[in-house]
């Protein structure tokens, strides 16, 4: 007895509940007692094949799954090549980020640097500016006192020498106009005895006396004069 290929598949189909299940092993039980080794055989090449057949299609399907594999494979070989070198480059921007942040750090602190002695120097430019201004002002109150004293030496100096002339007009006073008539007084005096019992003599010498003594009184208030003006003009250079 001969059982088609597509009856066959139907009794061995996994899908089949559990009633049916035993339905046809039941039956698929008594239609092999019933068979010829033939039939049997015929049946045992049947299964064959099929298994064959499903041997090939899950080889193919595997070598599809296998192809699809290694495609899979090459293409996560290509991503973790491409992650590795994505990795070293965002290693390398990471060190060189590190390289720039070092350097801005160095630069900040040169900049401090730079800006606390750009202080300090403008610091010591206002005191040096100070120091320079009152070093002016002191310059200038010297100056001041400097030209003040130098007129008052010029004034000093101009009346020294007026004073010096002075002292020489009045040793010229002294020496002719007084001196002579001091002379002429000693000369009388000296003589006078002489003259006792002469009166009319006597009243010469006295008359030339008073004269001297006269012209001397004058010489002396001309000398008093003097003096006093050459007092007055060293009082007005002050």
């Amino acid at each position: 007895m001969y059982i088609p290929d597509s009856h066959y598949c139907n009794l061995t189909k996994p899908n089949t509940s559990n009633h049916q299940l035993i339905f046809y092993r039941s039956t698929l039980f008594f239609i092999m007692e019933k068979l010829t080794p033939s039939d049997e055989l015929i049946i045992a090449n049947d299964e064959l094949i099929f298994q064959n057949q499903e041997k090939e299609k899950r080889a193919a399907e595997l070598l599809v799954a296998n192809k699809e594999l290694i495609f899979q494979n090459k293409e996560k070989e290509k991503r973790a090549a491409e992650l590795v070198v994505a990795n070293i480059e965002l290693a390398f921007q990471n060190e060189e980020k590190e390289k720039r942040a070092a350097e801005l750090i160095i630069a900040n602190r040169e900049l401090v640097f730079q800006n606390q002695e750009r202080e300090n120097r403008a610091a010591e430019l206002i005191l040096a500016n100070i120091e320079l201004a009152y070093q002016s002002s002191e310059k200038e109150s010297r100056a001041i006192e400097l030209d003040a004293a130098y007129k008052e030496l010029k004034k000093a100096d101009k009346y020294l020498k007026e004073y010096i002339k002075g002292l020489e007009e009045m040793m010229f006073i002294t020496s002719h106009k007084v001196r002579q008539p001091v002379a002429n007084i000693l000369g009388i005096t000296n003589i006078i005895t002489d003259y006792v019992n002469s009166p009319r003599q006597l009243r010469t010498l006295v008359t030339h006396l008073k004269e001297s003594a006269t012209s001397l009184d004058g010489f002396i208030k001309e000398l008093t004069t003097f003096i006093y003006e050459l007092e007055q003009k060293g009082k007005s250079k002050d």
